[in-house]
């Protein structure tokens, strides 16, 4: 399996294993074949651990395949259930770095906006009608602006299929390179500047608090802002 050395390990014991997803990987298999992190990761503890036979890696939680960042991963069917159960309660705490085109009408704000998946387009829009959709919220707060550009600090409330993508391109700040939802749709190969930076949760057996950080490349337009010290 190739690919190991693209995904940069975190954190691993016998219960748990973070890692950084890179941008433009699945979270996991699909159709196309494509390479995973979840395929990835599992072989390199088959190698490393010189494990017979199928290991287990649960999957808990997603990023969208352009989307890179901090992901937690189970290495047991226990600590799969109690991760997950942690992720229903909103217990997981994701946040996440957004460039954005233009300026948000507030500098902190939460929306709530009511999503609609098309499952043959795999396109998700925003319906009026609450009976039509599921509900999305987040919070976003506008760190800094650089003309064009605002740099946006977004936390999850819920975990909607490109649900970041699609609320800020609601109210008029669509992510640079997203070519789904913003300005960038015919800029083939442009990357979408949206980074899981953080992840915080409890350890599924040891009951710690645990929390990961991760850096997006260090290329435009991350490099416009001065991310270390926007940490907060």
């Amino acid at each position: 399996m190739g690919g190991v050395s693209l995904v940069q390990i975190l954190y691993e014991d016998n219960h748990i294993l973070v890692a950084v997803k890179p941008p433009n990987m699945l979270s996991q298999e699909d159709a196309s074949g494509d390479p995973d992190i979840l395929s990835i990761l599992k072989q390199d503890i088959k190698v490393r651990y010189n494990k017979p036979g199928n290991v287990y890696l649960g999957l808990v939680h997603r990023l969208d395949r352009p989307v890179g960042g901090v992901m937690v991963f189970a290495r047991t069917s226990k600590a799969a259930s109690r991760l997950s159960d942690q992720v229903r309660r909103r217990d997981v705490h994701k946040r996440y770095w957004a460039i954005v085109y233009g300026r948000p009408p507030r500098r902190t704000e939460r929306l709530e906006h009511y999503l609609v998946k098309n499952h043959r387009t795999n396109m998700v829009s925003v319906t009026s009608n609450p009976l039509q959709g599921k509900s999305a919220i987040l919070t976003y707060h506008c760190l800094d602006t650089i003309d064009p550009f605002s740099l946006l600090d977004i936390e999850l409330e819920t975990g909607r299929p490109h649900q970041i993508r699609v609320q800020l391109s609601q109210i008029g700040c669509p992510i640079f390179g997203d070519q789904r939802y913003g300005r960038d749709v015919n800029q083939a190969g442009q990357q979408i500047a949206l980074w899981s930076y953080r992840l915080q949760f409890t350890h599924p057996v040891k009951k710690e608090p645990m929390q990961f950080t991760s850096m997006p490349p260090d290329a435009y337009p991350w490099n416009l802002f001065d991310l270390h010290n926007v940490l907060i």
